[in-house]
């Protein structure tokens, strides 16, 4: 999920069929993994359609306390599971000062767009400067978090394990750094007007959430229980999607999304899904469908800061 990560949990996106040639427009540090990790690629367009609603979503409330916590400038940030780069697009230019964005993402493909299209400056005209590290969460420790102020990640939570949640957790202790983690579901959709099967759909779509052990719905209490056993002060809000008639490529999307992950989940329903799958796309088309997709934003502060007493 996810922001913008490989599979956001608004929906499964659809993976990409090609991949063409996006056109460098300034230098990029670029380190990649020694290892050849299978790397399941997602389309950037369905993280296109999506980043509109989530800066829309977020909740900037969070980006406010950060801001009074951050050590001074210049910052390290490190974003994980970056997609196409939307977070980095979002909160670099609500903070103040000199920034060093390092983003992590297995997909070079990805990694590449997040680059080329990082912003430039800061709040107060500061510099930004950006490296990609090709590689996923599991790489996260103390030392290659070392001298950074925030982590920061966008719809990951939920496809996290606990242990991969509890590895997190410990590298931004170890490293003394905050950690601003967004747009994780929250097992709660609503659509207007109801339908008899929403629940039903919904219900199934969270179990393929859950599936192998990922978290899920259940991500963001279990982040704040594991961040808060080390030592962390941790602060939940709200980030949901509105989605109405002026959203409707990406409802149809996270539509087909949300229904087909629901039938994987339980084949049986295929028969009663697809009419309703039908229905809901002709009133998405017709400009009569709205959907809430409930998300929570998490914000964990670990460890000292300039100014704390």
């Amino acid at each position: 999920m996810a922001d913008d990560g490989p599979e956001p949990g608004s929906g499964t996106p659809p993976p990409a069929t090609h991949a063409g040639e996006a056109r460098m427009e300034r230098p990029v540090n670029t380190r990649h993994a020694t290892d050849a990790d299978e790397v399941t690629r997602y389309a950037p367009e369905w993280l296109r359609l999506r980043e509109g609603p989530d800066a829309a979503a977020r909740a900037g409330e969070l980006v406010q306390v950060l801001r009074r916590r951050l050590p001074r400038a210049p910052l390290t940030v490190h974003d994980v599971g970056c997609g196409t780069g939307s977070m980095g697009r979002w909160l670099a230019p609500l903070l103040d000062g000199a920034q060093h964005w390092v983003l992590h993402d297995r997909d070079p493909y990805l990694l590449h767009f997040a680059a080329v299209e990082a912003p430039r400056t800061a709040a107060d005209d500061g510099p930004v400067t950006v490296e990609t590290r090709r590689g996923d969460i599991g790489r996260l420790t103390p030392d290659a978090l070392r001298g950074a102020a925030l982590v920061t990640a966008s719809a990951l939570l939920d496809v996290l394990t606990t242990d991969e949640v509890t590895a997190l957790a410990a590298a931004c202790a170890g490293a003394g750094c905050a950690a601003l983690l967004t747009l994780s579901v929250a097992g709660h959709v609503e659509l207007a007007p109801a339908h008899p099967l929403d629940g039903v759909i919904g219900a199934a779509f969270d179990a393929h959430q859950r599936r192998s052990g990922l978290l899920g719905p259940d991500a963001v209490a279990v982040t704040a229980d594991v961040f808060a056993a080390h030592g962390a002060t941790v602060e939940v809000r709200p980030s949901p999607w509105r989605l109405g008639p002026d959203d409707t490529a990406l409802t149809e999307q996270w539509l087909r999304g949300w229904v087909g992950a629901a039938v994987e989940q339980r084949p049986a329903l295929r028969e009663l899904a697809e009419p309703f799958l039908a229905e809901r796309l002709a009133a998405c088309a017709a400009g009569d469908l709205r959907v809430t997709v409930h998300h929570h934003d998490l914000l964990a502060l670990c460890g000292p800061t300039d100014g704390d007493t």
